[in-house]
């Protein structure tokens, strides 16, 4: 294996996490958040900026990844799981540290992952680009992250 093709499957998979036989997807997510709490950990002050630039960051280099593993995986493998290490970060944008609302934003993030309403699943199933591949993770998180603040709002 190439070096380039070493270094697209790390990152594609979330660093192994897209190799897990069962729910490669929910790992890619758990990856985001598990990310997210080292993250309060050692930065808190800086959390919502430093996620804004790992989001930027990743989704240029998840799109690489795509383009260099779908010659040997196919468009849109199961294992390509940076996606859904980028779509919960978005959830988790601008939130308050609350154990609570970091679950719940995890679930939604799923729950809109899965479902695929409004558009998600037609940039899923009508684009055949390594950057679709990103991108209806990315809108399942805009409308995640949507109805979490939603949620903040109103039981505040």
């Amino acid at each position: 294996m190439s070096t380039k093709s070493l270094i697209a499957k790390s990152i594609g998979t979330s660093f192994g996490f897209g190799y897990l036989p069962v729910a490669p997807g929910t790992f890619g997510a758990l990856f985001g958040v598990l990310i997210y709490y080292v993250l309060h950990h050692f930065i808190p002050e800086s959390l919502d900026w430093t996620l804004i630039a790992l989001i930027l960051l990743f989704t240029v280099l998840g799109t690489w990844a795509c383009s260099v593993v779908i010659k040997e995986w196919g468009h849109d493998p199961s294992k390509i799981v940076m996606d859904e290490t980028i779509g919960v970060w978005i959830t988790l944008l601008f939130i308050p540290f609350n154990h609570w609302y970091i679950w719940l934003a995890f679930g939604l993030f799923r729950l809109f992952d899965i479902w695929k309403p409004l558009g998600i699943k037609s940039i899923d199933e009508k684009m055949d680009t390594s950057f679709s591949v990103m991108l209806d993770d990315i809108v399942a998180g805009i409308y995640a992250m949507i109805v979490l603040q939603g949620i903040i709002y109103f039981m505040s």
